[in-house]
Order: structure tokens, then C-alpha cells, then sequence
């Protein structure tokens, strides 16, 4: 009997996860070597750069209703969520912000089924729980600070990437059109939006250190221009419900990271979070058939 465990629950989930993977590195590139209280200014230069480069390298522009449609995905999965991501992350503290991150694949499912009919599952729904749950647990420390404007902006960025999500999907990428010229268009819409922004409200950018520099070419070429080339590649060839669960990773890479080279020590409970929160990020690649499954065979297995 073969078992259904979704279209490229192997390689090519694998190969998405390294998108939320390298966002997981966001804070602590900024909190060492960015300039502070621009958040802004560092969506722009995330964003803008990567898109003119994918733009050049691809040579090839939208066409016909893809303007208006390229315009408004990069919109929703760069420029409004970047924006309201940093909010976020400049009105809370980071583990308030990253539990809110969390819960977009409830989100995910709510949107795709008004957009694409794609009725999610019990299974998915429990683990969708699950996994906030878990970023929760291992990211709340402390005494916790909630502040109205940031809440907000963090539940809405979630639902905008959700809203991406589930319209990337159901648009797909036009015939002949790779997924570099695909990514460099929503780049450069979404980075145009955060640069005007960023001009208007924060003014001329600083001058930037070396350290600078260096932290932006990492988020711009690797965190932004890769893993968006990653992530949308993913997006079409994956089940909604199931990638939108890979974001979870971002905020066990943080964790982790956080741990390894910041001296921030792991408790049991955190560290029971970033299980739980990894189970479901896996779990939910998984029909329930397919687990059914390999649990029946798995003592077949052992005898044999």
C-alpha cells in the first residue's frame, strides 16, 4: 500500500523550510548589527534590492492582468507584512509578536477555504493549535507587556501572509514566467510601497557601519531573495494547509539561534515548545490515512 504523505513532503518541504529557516535569523542580525528604531528603513532595504536584482537577472516583466495581480501579492506578502511585522516587533516584546506569527496557519485555513474551497481538516486544525501552543511556550518569557496597536499589527501580519498564501495559490504563477521573475516582481511592488514609507515617516536613511551593511546584504540576498525563490516555488506545488505551517520554523530558528550565540539559556518547558512546535510543523504534511499507516506497518517493521 503507498502511503499519501502530500505532494513533496520530502525534498521539496524540506527546501520551502529553508525560507522560514533564514527569517528565523531576522532578530538577531538586527538586534546586533542593524541600525535601531528604523524598522522601516530595514524593510526596504530588505526587500527593494533583492526584487531590482531579481528583476535584472530574469529580464522579464509582468504582462497584462499581472501587473495589478503582482502589485497586490507583493502587497500582501512583502510590503503590508513587513510593515506590520516590524510594528510588531517594535511595540512587543519578541515573544508576544512570534506567538501571534503562529497562529497563521489557522488563518491559512480559514482563507483558503473562502478563496479555494480547500476545507481544512480536523487534523490540520488541531495541529494548528498545537503549534501555537508550542511557539508560545517557547518563546514567552518573563513578565509579558501587551500593547493594543501591536497586537493588532501582528495579528495583521499574519492574516496578510495568509491572504498571500492562499492567492498565490489560486493565481499560480503565469505560463513561461520562472520563479525568479515571479519573485522579483512581488519584491519590487512590495519593496516600492515599504520605501516610500520609509522616506516619509523615518526620513533619509543613516549612515551604515560595516556590521550594517553586512546584516542587510545577509537579509536582502539570503533571507529575502532566496528564500522567497524558495517559498514561492514551494507555495505552488504544495498544499496550502500544509505549507502554511512551515513558519513555525522561524521562530524555532530564533530560539535556537538565540541559545547558540546569545547565551540565552533553554528550559525544559521551552524546549518541550520547540518539539511540539516542530511535531506539528511535520505532523501537518501528514494525512491522517498516512499516519494510520505507518503506524500499522512500524511493528512489522521491528519483527522483521
Amino acid at each position: 500500500m503507498a502511503i499519501k504523505t502530500g505532494p513533496g513532503f520530502g525534498g521539496l518541504t524540506v527546501l520551502t523550510a529553508v525560507a522560514p529557516a533564514t527569517w528565523g535569523t531576522t532578530y538577531l542580525v538586527t538586534s546586533e548589527w542593524l541600525p535601531q528604531d528604523r524598522p522601516l528603513l530595514s524593510g526596504a532595504i530588505r526587500a527593494l534590492p533583492a526584487g531590482l536584482v531579481a528583476l535584472a537577472i530574469s529580464r522579464k516583466l509582468p504582462h497584462g492582468v499581472w501587473w495589478w495581480r503582482a502589485a497586490a501579492l507583493g502587497t500582501l506578502n512583502i510590503g503590508a507584512f513587513f510593515v506590520l511585522l516590524f510594528v510588531a516587533a517594535y511595540r512587543l516584546p519578541g515573544g508576544v509578536a512570534s506567538t501571534l506569527s503562529a497562529v497563521q496557519p489557522l488563518m491559512a485555513s480559514g482563507v483558503a477555504f473562502a478563496l479555494l474551497r480547500e476545507r481544512p481538516t480536523a487534523w490540520r486544525l488541531c495541529w494548528g493549535v498545537a503549534g501555537t501552543v508550542g511557539v508560545a511556550v517557547m518563546v514567552l518569557r518573563g513578565k509579558l507587556e501587551f500593547d493594543a496597536v501591536g497586537i493588532l499589527a501582528g495579528l495583521g501580519g499574519s492574516a496578510v501572509m495568509a491572504a498571500g498564501v492562499v492567492l498565490t495559490k489560486r493565481w499560480e504563477r503565469p505560463p513561461g514566467v520562472g520563479v525568479l521573475a515571479f519573485t522579483g516582481w512581488q519584491l519590487t511592488a512590495g519593496g516600492l510601497l515599504v520605501t516610500v514609507l520609509a522616506l516619509t515617516i523615518e526620513g533619509p536613511p543613516p549612515e551604515l557601519s560595516m556590521p550594517a551593511v553586512g546584516g542587510y546584504l545577509w537579509l536582502s540576498l539570503v533571507g529575502t531573495l532566496l528564500a522567497y525563490a524558495l517559498w514561492f516555488n514551494g507555495i505552488g506545488r504544495l498544499p496550502v494547509g500544509a505549507v502554511s505551517f512551515l513558519p513555525l520554523v522561524s521562530p524555532a530558528v530564533a530560539t535556537l539561534l538565540g541559545r547558540l550565540l546569545l547565551d540565552q539559556t533553554l528550559t525544559v518547558a521551552q524546549t518541550f515548545g520547540f518539539g511540539l512546535a516542530m511535531i506539528a510543523v511535520v505532523a501537518a504534511q501528514l494525512s491522517p490515512d498516512a499516519v494510520r499507516v505507518i503506524t500499522r506497518i512500524s511493528p512489522l517493521r521491528k519483527r522483521n
